[in-house]
């Protein structure tokens, strides 16, 4: 069995609005395996974003704990995270934030120039191998604006893949692409999990993805509602 890589404890966050104190999560717990493909599910409301980015270290929980390696990652100084998530995370987000005036390839190799490593003839021919891993082996001289919707998404997992990271957060990457090109993009994350060993945690409400999952998280109102 695969070592659990990230944990969550009974995590709850609760947030103060002028109506009163608001509970976005209460009391979750999960186990996500190393080398797996998570599916974190929920309709808008459930806590799903919220969880995740307590699971990333980008926010904190009002009570319980999130373990990284058996690390809690509340023990790291905010430096520590910061490093943690440069060097051991990579991040997919809905708007995928190309840089517009770099091609695909300058945009996977400027995420590895993030992460501190050196570019070098190495790290090139690893920037190729994940944009071929992504299907845009012939598209890498491409700008932004000259490729779709699907294929930016794309670029951006390979973005996020370059460095090697440990686990990747992806959040509704699939929200803005078609049924089809949805389905392409979570076969990707399929494939990065059996050949890079890496976990991933997709953020998503499209029930149409759920098979691909090896762990669904399914969350309702920030209670978990699978099991």
């Amino acid at each position: 069995m695969s070592k659990v890589l990230l944990k969550a404890e009974g995590v709850k966050r609760a947030f103060d609005t002028p109506a009163g104190r608001f509970w976005a999560l209460k009391g979750i717990d999960a186990e996500i395996p190393e080398g797996c493909f998570a599916i974190l599910r929920g309709r808008s409301g459930s806590g799903k974003t919220t969880l995740m980015n307590i699971m990333n270290s980008l926010d904190d929980p009002t009570e319980g704990a999130v373990y990284i390696d058996g690390t809690d990652l509340k023990s790291l100084s905010e430096r520590k995270r910061e490093d943690l998530r440069r060097r051991r995370m990579g991040f997919v987000f809905q708007s995928v934030s190309l840089i517009p005036s770099l091609n695909a390839f300058q945009n996977v190799e400027f995420s590895m120039r993030m992460a501190g490593l050196r570019i070098d003839g190495k790290s090139r021919q690893r920037v190729e191998e994940c944009l071929k891993l992504v299907g845009l082996g012939n598209r890498m001289n491409h700008m932004s604006a000259e490729m779709s919707g699907g294929e930016q998404q794309r670029v951006a997992i390979a973005r996020a893949l370059a460095h090697r990271p440990s686990i990747i957060f992806a959040d509704e990457p699939t929200a803005e692409l078609d049924s089809a090109m949805a389905a392409r993009v979570t076969e990707v994350f399929k494939e990065m999990t059996r050949r890079e060993n890496i976990t991933i945690l997709m953020t998503t409400h499209d029930v149409g993805l759920m098979g691909a999952a090896d762990v669904i998280i399914a969350l309702e109102n920030g209670e978990r509602i699978d099991g």
